[in-house]
């Protein structure tokens, strides 16, 4: 079985230290890098499976290397943060961190916050192969209006033009999509798009359905609606409603 890589970036070597002592006691291997710029060189060079980044570095902090790494993979992210406010929680998610960690921390729950990733995205691979060996008769096709979802390519366009999005917005959109007119409640969401041995909150989804209708509303494209105390329902206004299939 191939050896877990973590890349850690932390300013603190006290941080990195005592990381990389309790990893290795659990077979997982470690790449340190202090600072911002060696954390996005090392990811380059090592191809990690997880990172955890701490937030607050000198140079290039920890949303500048989160920003940067999202326009090249979809690596893992676990931030590290010293700040315990929502608003700072919520900007890691909306630029594409995974999770979060508030320090003081310890290392058994960042271990086990890993493996939760870790299952979860081995989970979804597996349900993708078994979808494609059965032929994915369920919903492989969404067509809502002008906005169309290939759930098997992977591939989202609104006019013919595509759209770029992260996994877990094409995870969340397609789950929406598939439950038109249906509230759908952040905790279901979390649920069914996250997967029930998630650690975040359901904060988490509302950042990430944020982040989502900023992409839409470019295509002038509002088709996400808050019910306000409930969830999220989706649903295209009424001169921009279409057929909607399989």
């Amino acid at each position: 079985m191939k050896e877990l890589k973590v890349l850690v970036a932390d300013d603190d070597p006290n941080v990195c230290e005592i990381i990389r002592l309790y990893f290795e006691e659990h077979h997982i291997q470690v790449v340190e890098a202090n600072d911002g710029e060696e954390a996005v060189r090392l990811t380059a060079e090592e191809q990690p499976d997880v990172i955890i980044l701490d937030v607050m570095m000198p140079g290039m902090d920890g949303y500048d290397v989160t920003r940067q790494l999202r326009t090249k993979t979809d690596v893992p992210i676990i931030m590290l943060t010293a700040k315990d406010s929502e608003i700072d929680r919520v900007l890691g998610l909306e630029l594409g961190a995974d999770d979060y960690v508030t320090k003081p921390f310890s290392p058994r729950e960042l271990v086990a916050r890993i493996k939760a990733i870790l299952r979860r995205m081995s989970r979804e691979r597996e349900e993708e192969r078994k979808d494609n060996g059965q032929g994915a008769k369920e919903a492989v096709q969404v067509e809502a209006g002008p906005l169309f979802i290939d759930a098997e390519r992977r591939e989202v366009s609104v006019h013919g033009q595509a759209i770029s999005l992260r996994p877990k917005e094409f995870d969340l959109l397609l789950y929406l999509a598939r439950h038109p007119g249906v509230v759908l409640g952040r905790e279901q969401l979390l649920e069914q798009v996250w997967g029930y041995d998630f650690y975040g909150d359901m904060r988490t989804v509302d950042a990430h359905i944020k982040k989502l209708r900023k992409k839409l509303n470019e295509y002038d494209l509002e088709c996400i609606h808050t019910v306000w105390g409930v969830g999220y329902r989706f649903e295209l206004p009424a001169d921009k409603q279409g057929r909607d299939g399989a």
